[in-house]
């Protein structure tokens, strides 16, 4: 039988075709819904799966890939503001999404179609940049960043005119209640859909993650007290560092210790504690889990 067959396990060259996280590989994508602000004042939603990561560490930045002339990438361009709504699996949804994201269609036509419910932005005009208008995000959404065009020298892509890269400011970040819950507790997540993209030349394909699992830091692969203490004293930093802190830190990967240990001693020096103690780090942890 097929499924018996080792001959299927080698390796064999595939061909890199455009659109070649679709047409050449197998390669999971999210589901962003992007809602931006059309020329006559409505809200469009344009679906897209290009949608990564890109800045960090400080600077926070998504990086979209659309069509040039899509109505999201003619929006972005002329209202520097977009949402990327990150909605929950449900086949009513990704099928809706597909149609939204169907090109040839105005934001009006479009929007006849839609069966998601639109609510008005959470982000505050700035009195300093009068003339953007942020767009509707979607209420099914589980989280949603919103964001501002990055339009400095950070990043600059001389490609094809059919494809439009833009680099995100995240602005904010919201989602529902019962998730921030998961997030804060490090535990529970929410079902997202997975796209693999539009194949075979009919259809595209989703499927739904499986429940997460837990695999705990191999012991030898973490960092104990000692390892936490030279980390610290090795840093250029006249904060100091109460004994029992430390204690505190040694659950952090190795590869992020530093990183970490140095946002403490910017923290402290921003509040003028010159040493550090279980119950500052308890105060900047709860800092940054209302942040």
């Amino acid at each position: 039988m097929w499924w018996n067959d080792k001959d299927k396990e080698r390796f064999v060259d595939v061909k890199v075709l455009d659109n070649f996280y679709q047409t050449s590989s197998f390669f999971p994508m999210p589901v962003v819904l992007c809602t931006t602000k059309s020329e006559n004042g409505l809200t469009n939603i344009g679906s897209y799966s290009l949608c990564f990561p890109f800045g960090i560490s400080k600077n926070h930045y998504m990086m979209l890939i659309s069509r040039g002339t899509s109505n999201t990438a003619e929006n972005i361009r002329k209202r520097k503001t977009v949402a990327l709504n990150f909605i929950p699996y449900d086949k009513a949804y990704l099928k809706n999404a597909v149609e939204l994201g169907y090109p040839g269609e105005t934001t009006k036509e479009k929007m006849a179609d839609s069966i998601f419910t639109l609510i008005p932005s959470t982000r505050e005009k700035n009195p300093d940049v009068a003339e953007l208008e942020f767009p509707e995000i979607i209420k099914e959404s589980v989280q949603i960043f919103e964001c501002t065009l990055e339009e400095s020298d950070i990043f600059r892509y001389d490609g094809p005119e059919i494809e439009a890269h833009f680099l995100l400011r995240i602005d904010k970040i919201i989602m529902q209640e019962r998730y921030a819950e998961y997030l804060k507790k490090g535990e529970g997540f929410p079902t997202l859909p997975v796209d693999f993209g539009f194949r075979d030349s009919k259809q595209f394909w989703f499927s739904k993650h499986s429940h997460p699992f837990a695999e705990p830091i191999p012991k030898a692969k973490g960092v104990n007290v000692d390892s936490v203490k030279y980390q610290v004293e090795r840093m250029e930093s006249p904060v100091k560092w109460h004994p029992d802190a430390y204690k505190q830190l040694t659950k952090v990967p190795r590869i992020f210790l530093k990183m970490i240990i140095t946002k403490i001693n910017e923290a402290a020096l921003e509040e003028g504690v010159e040493v550090v103690t279980p119950e500052f780090l308890a105060k900047v942890q709860d800092k940054r889990n209302k942040d």
